[in-house]
């Protein structure tokens, strides 16, 4: 337990927590909607600092980052609790156990214990010993990934910091519910974010989210401006957000922005709240990409299927194939330092 830098004291004892759009506030012994944000006699505590529930050494591709050190390994950490609450959530059993916990503590009139019930959760793994691990094993770079890392800021920024001070880079895998404030204090070791853009319906987030549109749009456009590599992701759900006009929408979006920013479109499979929903078919997703590509975004993905055309490369100037990927296998071809060598047109990502 830390004691959390993004909050303010309010009178009787309460704090509002300021890492998030959720913005909680929270009076003493509880804890905000993610669970992991506990007021104790008034100050803010992270429970989960140095506590690691998930952690991995993936592709970079997988976050899915393709325009950030191609081929390269990452270290992944997550922790648990979430902002959100999706109902067709992925990694739901890390996400959404605080919740769950919560709700049981409160019937038992137990919630003073979150604390130590939430550390139940994870091992410790101090940023120092994330640093070690890297440095050992060659990693460049380290994400903060499989639940919000928004909620666990504190966490990650020392683990950030660290990691830039060895020359090593850092991303964000993110919901995008970041406050203003969050994103400014991560963004001096933040190199790259990869943010969900989970529909252009604001029903959609409410309903199904447990959240809104906007401030993900805000942070989208905060962020490219700032100067982080942004990519976005959409998860295609069938019936739910996969009509022509809501992709034509996220795609209209995101070119407003910049249309050199990558959009992943990716298949989802029936998971947690959401079983009733047949998984997503490939013409979907292609249909996606073309949608994405004629709206005039230069570089769409189809994910979490084999798709060899769609999920590689290609330079928007000459065509010309420059990164081929068949799932996490990745093949360079006619590009070098950031550019394509067939005709020199500078392709943007984080290269080095």
């Amino acid at each position: 337990m830390k004691e959390a830098v993004l909050y303010r004291k309010l009178e009787d004892k309460k704090v509002k927590c300021t890492a998030c759009m959720q913005g909680c506030t929270i009076q003493p012994d509880y804890t905000g909607i993610c669970g992991v944000r506990q007021n104790v006699d008034g100050k803010l505590y992270l429970l989960v600092y140095g506590k690691a529930s998930a952690v991995n050494i993936d592709p970079i591709e997988k976050k899915p980052l393709f325009h950030f050190l191609p081929g390269s390994q990452i270290f992944s950490i997550g922790t648990v609790g979430c902002n959100f609450g999706c109902d067709f959530c992925q990694n739901w059993d890390l996400s959404q156990c605080t919740k769950d916990l919560k709700e049981k503590l409160l019937k038992e009139n137990k919630i003073k214990d979150m604390g130590v019930k939430v550390c139940d959760y994870g091992y410790e793994l101090l940023p120092e010993r994330i640093i070690e691990i890297c440095r050992q094993k060659g990693i460049p770079s380290v994400a903060y990934t499989y639940n919000e890392p928004t909620i666990f800021l504190e966490y990650a920024y020392d683990t950030a910091k660290l990691a830039n001070k060895e020359g090593m880079k850092n991303v964000f895998v993110s919901n995008g519910f970041e406050t203003e404030e969050a994103l400014k204090k991560i963004k001096p070791y933040l190199d790259g974010i990869n943010i969900d853009l989970k529909s252009f319906s604001d029903e959609f987030y409410r309903k199904t989210c447990k959240a809104r549109l906007q401030p993900v749009l805000d942070t989208i456009k905060l962020a490219h401006k700032l100067g982080i590599w942004v990519e976005v992701t959409t998860l295609v759900i069938p019936t739910m957000n996969d009509s022509d006009e809501e992709l034509k929408s996220i795609a209209k979006f995101i070119k407003s922005v910049d249309p050199n920013i990558p959009w992943h479109v990716t298949a989802f499979h029936p998971d947690y709240k959401m079983t009733d929903k047949q998984s997503t078919k490939h013409s979907s997703l292609e249909k996606a990409h073309r949608i994405g590509m004629e709206t005039g975004l230069n570089y769409v993905y189809v994910g979490n299927v084999i798709d060899d055309v769609h999920s590689s490369t290609y330079c928007p100037n000459c065509k010309a194939l420059l990164v081929k990927r068949s799932g996490h296998y990745i093949s360079i071809e006619s590009f070098k330092d950031g550019k394509c060598t067939k005709c020199g047109e500078k392709i943007p990502g984080v290269w080095k």
